[in-house]
């Protein structure tokens, strides 16, 4: 698995931490009682500012938010969103979760266009990703640009993440 210095795994908490704020409000507006994804991205935002790192503290937030995606799973974007806050509390642990901070985001997007059958879902998901790569460190980007793969594929979008020996 890839080594990141702490700044740089700091800085891929903050964007993931950005990814998951972006689309919240998806999750939100359909669970407005429901602070579990938020908690989580404070979670994080928490450790980026102090440092202090409890395992049992980021696993509850990060395992709390992806319960809130479980009991939203009827609801793509909402599942999606809730996925990426929790995710985004991981990158405490692990930096590589901060790709599936903005997978799932990207997912929620995608989601969001289809179910409210408005097109195009590629124009929509290739917006939020350059917001995603304007918000990455510089010398980050690449591993965004690399790493979540977005593909048309007869008239549908595919977003991956791709994984390698170091991932």
């Amino acid at each position: 698995m890839k080594k990141y210095s702490k700044a740089d795994q700091r800085a891929l908490a903050t964007w993931a931490a950005h990814c998951a704020r972006h689309v919240l409000p998806m999750f939100e507006k359909a669970y407005p009682t429901d602070d579990r994804p938020r908690r989580a991205i404070a979670a994080c935002r928490t450790w980026v500012r102090t440092g202090v790192f409890k395992m049992a503290e980021i696993r509850r937030a990060s395992l709390s938010a992806h319960a809130a995606a479980r009991a939203a799973r009827s609801n793509g974007p909402a599942c999606f969103a809730a996925r990426a806050a929790g995710h985004s509390v991981a990158t405490a642990h692990v930096p590589q979760h901060a790709m599936g901070s903005a997978y799932y985001a990207l997912k929620a997007v995608a989601a969001a266009k289809m179910q409210a059958g408005a097109a195009p879902v590629a124009a929509a998901v290739a917006r939020e990703r350059a917001w995603q790569a304007r918000r990455l460190a510089p010398h980050l980007r690449a591993i965004l640009l690399e790493r979540i793969v977005v593909e048309n594929r007869n008239d549908a979008i595919c977003i991956k993440i791709k994984k390698g020996k170091d991932f």
